[in-house]
Order: structure tokens, then C-alpha cells, then sequence
């Protein structure tokens, strides 16, 4: 595979599970992260370390996250080796509402399959 099906093929992943997130349903990051997964978003005060934890945190949110539409703005797969960097802006919306991101995930090819190795969330919030 090239650099450019790679890209492809991560950005594809990423959608699909961001279109299921949307439903309430977090198990499409689940099934794509690696056991030892390491996660941030801001509405968490500490990294939370392996699967076994993201799954605990993502059952506590299934059902309770709706998004009407997404944007994903101008993913960018920056590869090394068997590591992907994987960064976009992200703006989500539900009725007149949109919340705005930033995202970083980082992919490791695991036996053939890329995973979730890494993620980051933030908000983002421009200077003004």
C-alpha cells in the first residue's frame, strides 16, 4: 500500500467512526484502537491509559451523544514507518448549535490493521 491509499484508508476509518459516534454509539473508536490506547479530550482532568479504560469512559457516554452533521476539515496522514499522524479540525452540528475541534490521533499498523494508538481532543478556541 502507498502513502496515498494509507491516507485513504485512515481517513476513511476515521469517518466511519466518527458517523457512528454521532449516533451515540462510540464502539467505531473502540474496534480501531490498540489495547494500550492512550486517549484526552477536556472533559477529562487526566489521560486515560489503555483500552479497558476508554471503554469504561465511552459506556458512560453511549447513547448520550447527538450530532445532526459533521465537517472534517483538512485531515492531513503524516507517515513513518508503521506510525500514522493523523490531524484535522472538526466541527460538529446538532440543531443551531456546532462545537469546534481539534483532533490529533495517532495510528500504529498492528498486524496488518492501522490502530488507534493516540488521540487528543481539544477545543478550539482562535486568539482574539
Amino acid at each position: 500500500m502507498n502513502e496515498k491509499e494509507i491516507s485513504t484508508t485512515i481517513i476513511a476509518m476515521e469517518h466511519a467512526a466518527l458517523d457512528r459516534w454521532g449516533k451515540g454509539d462510540p464502539s467505531g473508536f473502540l474496534e480501531i484502537s490498540a489495547p494500550d490506547v492512550v486517549y484526552f479530550d477536556p472533559f477529562i482532568e487526566r489521560r486515560l491509559d489503555g483500552l479497558k479504560a476508554l471503554i469504561s469512559y465511552y459506556e458512560g457516554i453511549r447513547g448520550k451523544i447527538q450530532i445532526d452533521r459533521y465537517e472534517l476539515i483538512n485531515p492531513k496522514v503524516q507517515l513513518c514507518g508503521d506510525i500514522a499522524v493523523l490531524t484535522f479540525n472538526y466541527i460538529s452540528y446538532r440543531g443551531e448549535t456546532q462545537n469546534r475541534w481539534n483532533c490529533t490521533e495517532v495510528y500504529r499498523k498492528i498486524d496488518k490493521h492501522w490502530r488507534i494508538i493516540q488521540t487528543h481532543w481539544s477545543f478550539t478556541q482562535p486568539f482574539k
